[in-house]
């Protein structure tokens, strides 16, 4: 008696044994789907944590660097420590020309200003920066354009309205083309953007009033004076890597202590990047320590079912070989019914877990900052998928070769 895996009676047969067991059979199978489902579930979900964070850094660059001048700690050539001194112009040009490292950079000055149209006004804040800025830190653009090189270059009076700043003063009417009195002086607004990431370098784009470097230490009199300085490193380099550059710029132009290393205050945006990179990484262990541990007590059921399965059928399977079935026949029969098993409940599972998947992508859907990816790629479904197929089978192997072994004059007489 042969058994053929594309013979339709052998998969009723199968389906009768997995019946007759209802209880146990629905045990295993709820152990495999929820095994399955939990598996998923982590993998997606992890994924999503991820991306729930990541996201709050969209066009944030990862592996900016910023330094702006503090109080001296060290006397030098005279001068006491405590001694105050700023970054110049001059500076940021050696810093340029000295550092090969830099790949993206811009100088950013800080001021508070009233800004005005018409009979409104709104209490902000003025920032200046260079064509790089938003490059470093992209916003949401709403109107217009951004600031170029061509308006530093030509120290343009012009002006980026932050989104909440341009609600206040026009409400629905557009600003563009439009002039604004920035602390008394008239900008023409060219754009309206806001904040894409929740990170933010010199405080948030929608409450700003963003012109030109060049713009504002002119218009203001500000003289060369700096008030930050970011920066990008090139690729295969870290913000740490242009450290040096920088302090011996800044030494060569400021009677500044070289050893004092206090005298200069860097950030290092990638050093936290790499510490969310560590966070997740322990999530998505713990997310496989979970996983594997749920898939190992399914495939317990499913040996454990098996052999129950063998043991009761001890007498079929002892007339099966006397009537001409061979051991194949008796492997292949009950590697069938693992597999069954299995498949069956892996794909109710897969397809559970995506379902709550794509509940928590709607739900934690962000107009502005987009979807979180709480998603399960296909490839990875795949993956979980045969991977129980395959430790299914593998956990009835040891119940078929018991049924294989089973004599026939000795199955007759079992009781």
């Amino acid at each position: 008696m042969k058994t053929n895996l594309f013979d339709i009676e052998n998969w009723r047969e199968i389906g009768a044994t997995l019946s007759r067991n209802k209880t146990r059979t629905f045990l295993t199978a709820f152990g495999i789907f929820w095994g399955t489902a939990m598996l998923a579930m982590l993998w997606g979900g992890a994924g999503g944590l991820e991306g729930l964070l990541r996201r709050n850094f969209n066009g944030f660059a990862t592996n900016m660097g910023a330094c702006f001048p503090q109080r001296t700690t060290m006397s030098y050539k005279g001068y006491n420590k405590g001694m105050t001194w700023q970054l110049n112009d001059a500076d940021i040009s050696i810093i340029r020309r000295i550092s090969p490292y830099i790949d993206l950079s811009s100088t950013m000055g800080f001021d508070g200003a009233t800004i005005k149209y018409g009979t409104k006004s709104n209490a902000g804040r003025i920032t200046g920066v260079e064509g790089d800025y938003f490059k470093m830190q992209i916003p949401v653009l709403y109107d217009g354009r951004l600031i170029n090189s061509s308006d530093v270059s030509q120290s343009r009076k012009v002006v980026v309205l932050g989104k909440d700043v341009a609600d206040e003063l026009f409400a629905n009417e557009s600003p563009i083309g439009k002039y604004v009195s920035v602390n008394n002086l008239y900008f023409l607004v060219i754009g309206v953007a806001g904040q894409k990431s929740e990170a933010s370098i010199g405080g948030r784009i929608n409450q700003s009033a963003i012109i030109p470097a060049t713009t504002m230490r002119s218009a203001f009199n500000k003289g060369d004076k700096v008030d930050f300085f970011v920066y990008t490193a090139r690729p295969g380099y870290t913000p740490k890597d242009i450290e040096p550059a920088v302090r011996r710029a800044v030494i060569a132009n400021h009677p500044l202590n070289p050893a004092d290393k206090e005298a200069m205050w860097f950030m290092d945006i990638s050093e936290e990047f790499k510490k969310v990179d560590y966070l997740f990484l322990g999530i998505n262990i713990l997310a496989l320590f979970v996983g594997v541990g749920t898939l190992l007590a399914g495939i317990i059921g499913i040996g454990n079912i098996m052999w129950i399965i063998v043991k009761e059928r001890t007498q079929e399977i002892g007339i099966r070989r006397a009537i001409g079935a061979k051991p194949s026949d008796i492997i292949t029969q009950i590697l069938s019914e693992s597999m069954v098993l299995t498949t069956i409940a892996g794909i109710a599972g897969i397809c559970f877990a995506t379902l709550v998947l794509s509940v928590a992508d709607h739900i934690t859907y962000d107009p502005r900052l987009g979807s979180a990816h709480f998603q399960l790629p296909f490839f990875h479904a795949l993956a979980i998928l045969i991977t129980f197929l395959i430790l299914g089978t593998a956990a009835g192997i040891i119940p078929a070769i018991k049924a294989m072994r089973i004599k026939p004059i000795e199955a007759m007489n079992d009781k």
